[in-house]
Formats: C-alpha cells, structure tokens, sequence
C-alpha cells in the first residue's frame, strides 16, 4: 500500500500549509505520532472520532515520501500507519474538504 488518509481541522491544515509541515491534532500530539488511516479503515475512523463535524481536510498521502511510517495496531487488531514526527507537505497527493454527519458517513468534496 502506498497511500493513506488523515482526517484534519481545515484551520490546523491551512496552518500546516504555511510553514510545510502538519504537526499534528492534539490526539496525534499526545500518542507522539500522527494517527494515518488506509483506505479500508477511513469510514470507520471519520464515524468514530469526526461525527458531527464540518470544516475538516481529507489529505491522500504517499507513504512513499514518508521516513518515519510504522504500521501498529490498533482499533480490533487491525494494523493502521502512523507517523512519527511531522506529516511534510509535500507528501500529501490530494486536499479535499469533507464532513461527517452527525451519523457518521463522510462527505467529500472534489480535490483542491
């Protein structure tokens, strides 16, 4: 797999933007890596930590351009990529605004 998904705040990304790099939500701060999502996993995270939320960023990021990647496990055993230290700009393919209902299904807009 090359590429994963990060759910963020459209206001902590646009900050990101500006210097090159996104440190992180306070969650990723606090666990001392960037929490990234594969394909399979995306639905199930946006419903379990961004229900009711509009305003946020779904970036599509190369594993690739990454050197600091560790797949873990997490939720059910299942492995999930995380990130330890800032997410680089330049490693992010596609920013595109999303939201998840207060159900849980996601909403995403074309890419930017």
């Amino acid at each position: 797999m090359t590429t994963a998904f990060k759910i963020v705040d459209a206001q902590e990304w646009a900050s990101a933007r500006r210097i090159g790099a996104y440190a992180g939500s306070a969650v990723d701060l606090a666990d001392g890596y960037v929490h990234l999502s594969a394909a399979g996993q995306l639905a199930e995270t946006a419903r379990r930590h961004y229900s009711g939320r509009d305003g946020l960023r779904l970036l599509e990021v190369d594993l690739e351009r990454l050197d600091a990647v560790k797949w873990e496990p997490s939720r059910g055993g299942d492995l999930f990529p995380h990130q330890y230290g800032p997410l680089p700009v330049a490693a992010v393919l596609s920013d595109r605004p999303m939201s998840v209902s207060a159900e849980g299904v996601m909403t995403v807009g074309d890419p930017c």
